[in-house]
């Protein structure tokens, strides 16, 4: 495939985020005497990510970073499953910053940068992509982030950051994700598509299906380094 550019989302794609915010959960709790099914609350906060955004989106809150979101989003998920004992909030947001990556990611993202820039395209913010990278070893070119656009994945603005600051035709971006609607949203937006299962994301034994147009379809980076 001639792409000259992959983008890649991060959250899930490229980074266990389920078991890294678990584990700090459980630590942060531990400190306070709390215990609780620390993967549920985990999701609890999880699921509260795709509603906040749009309503950035849609324009019913002014754009703010993903920090400044997930922070919102942990208050009501200490309210809701009573944990308000719990420690260092900020310290807890701070944990979206150093996500375990997936054992293949460092490795495929080495194969690939050998041929072709490499950027996340992501919904974190620069700082918080940036010190991501740096603590997973995620090798990266650039950091672009929907923060740039001042909205949020799966708006269009956000898929344009990269042909625009590269200027380079959409076709000659690749977009991979483990996640269909990204990929559907960037098939709109002109961008190419790769999909990479990632079951273990919500704990689940299963992936979604890639959506039918999809250009690649590999197990893992490293795989789709050797199909590219």
């Amino acid at each position: 495939m001639d792409a000259e550019i992959i983008a890649f989302d991060v959250f899930g794609t490229l980074v266990d985020w389920r078991s890294s915010i678990s584990a700090a959960l459980e630590q942060a709790g531990r400190s306070a005497g709390l215990d609780a099914d620390w993967p549920a609350v985990a999701d609890s906060w999880r699921s509260r990510y795709q509603p906040a955004l749009a309503r950035v989106i849609s324009g019913q809150r002014p754009f703010a970073t993903l920090d400044i979101l997930h922070a919102e989003m942990l208050d009501e998920v200490i309210a809701e499953h009573q944990l308000e004992g719990i420690g260092d909030r900020a310290g807890l947001v701070r944990a979206w910053h150093r996500l375990t990556p997936w054992p293949d990611s460092v490795p495929g993202l080495t194969a690939l940068r050998a041929r072709h820039i490499l950027t996340p395209l992501s919904n974190g913010g620069v700082g918080l992509l940036t010190r991501l990278a740096r603590a997973a070893g995620l090798p990266f070119d650039c950091i672009l982030s929907a923060e740039l656009a001042g909205t949020y994945k799966p708006d269009p603005r956000v898929y344009a950051l990269v042909p625009a600051f590269f200027d380079v035709p959409p076709e000659q971006v690749l977009m991979v994700a483990c996640h269909p609607g990204d990929l559907q949203a960037a098939r709109r937006a002109g961008l190419r598509t790769g999909f990479i299962p990632r079951p273990a994301e919500w704990g689940l034994a299963t992936a979604p299906a890639p959506p039918a147009d999809t250009d690649v379809v590999a197990d893992d980076l490293i795989a789709l380094a050797a199909l590219l």
